[in-house]
């Protein structure tokens, strides 16, 4: 599964490979029209929480913190509707988790993924 399921910013060109594409943000990624966004979902549920977001403020050194603390979150009940569609969506087909963070790697949709497959 880990071949379909793929991360990037919200903002880079669509691909024919993306699969469904979904916006793993809390909130509306700033300056983008929601038809310039060519999403299949915006899950906003599944995102961290404000608190979370916030505490972290994208600092690469918090990573590893945020991470445990955002596995955690997706664990407790406000999360299981969302997890479970994302999961679902997961299981039958190609996805593209979307975020608007410049770095990509160190946001909440690198760790979906890596969740997703298993992989953490």
């Amino acid at each position: 599964m880990a071949e379909q399921i793929t991360y990037r910013r919200v903002y880079e060109q669509t691909g024919p490979k993306d699969g469904k594409r979904v916006l793993v943000d809390r909130v509306w990624p700033r300056g983008m029209r929601k038809e310039d966004a060519h999403l299949d979902e915006w899950l906003r549920d599944i995102a961290p929480s404000s608190e979370l977001r916030t505490w972290y403020g994208h600092e690469p050194s918090r990573f590893a913190e945020f991470t445990d603390r955002y596995l955690a979150e997706l664990r407790d009940a406000g999360h299981r509707e969302a997890v479970g569609h994302l999961r679902d969506l997961a299981a039958h087909g190609r996805i593209t988790l979307l975020t608007a963070t410049k770095d990509v790697d160190h946001s909440q949709a690198a760790v979906l993924a890596e969740w997703l497959t298993g992989d953490h």
